[in-house]
């Protein structure tokens, strides 16, 4: 199994970014910390961050065939991307959306994502701990998808 990790734009800025609402931990040390539970857990991991819209729904479109689940951080994006909702939408592939801060404690306009309706989960507000918090999500969804083929190999 293979998790695509995609960041959005600014989240390479971790760290030195606002750090009174995102933390001092860079991007770098969440993904450290990442590639660990899945180094343990047997799962490949893969990152991705981009500034860039279309580089990050062709990331997206590339995971179809290549990754088995997509925890992904649009940033700014969420609330503004058509394409990469339309993006995830069309690979079906399990998905979490992570925002590192609250965004319902924040500006009105960060309250809507257009990524949520077409992810999985969405785990909000509880900083870098997060990402982890989607990593077991993600394998627990992974669990479940072995389990279901399981069932349908023994029904067949």
């Amino acid at each position: 199994m293979k998790i695509m990790v995609i960041q959005g734009p600014n989240i390479n800025m971790l760290g030195s970014r606002e750090p009174a609402t995102y933390g001092t931990m860079s991007m770098e040390d969440i993904h450290k910390q990442m590639k660990i539970v899945a180094d343990q857990s047997g799962v490949d991991i893969e990152f991705f961050q981009s500034n860039f819209e279309g580089e990050i729904v062709d990331k997206i479109q590339e995971c179809l065939g290549e990754a088995d689940g997509i925890i992904i951080n649009p940033a700014a994006y969420s609330h503004t991307s058509i394409a990469i909702r339309d993006a995830l939408s069309a690979i079906s592939l399990p998905t979490i959306e992570v925002h590192i801060s609250n965004v319902y404690r924040r500006e009105e306009f960060r309250q809507k994502s257009l990524i949520s309706p077409v992810s999985n989960g969405v785990i909000v507000g509880f900083g870098p701990v997060g990402y982890h918090l989607a990593m077991v999500g993600m394998l627990q969804m992974f669990e479940q998808i072995k389990a279901i083929k399981a069932s349908q190999e023994q029904n067949a």
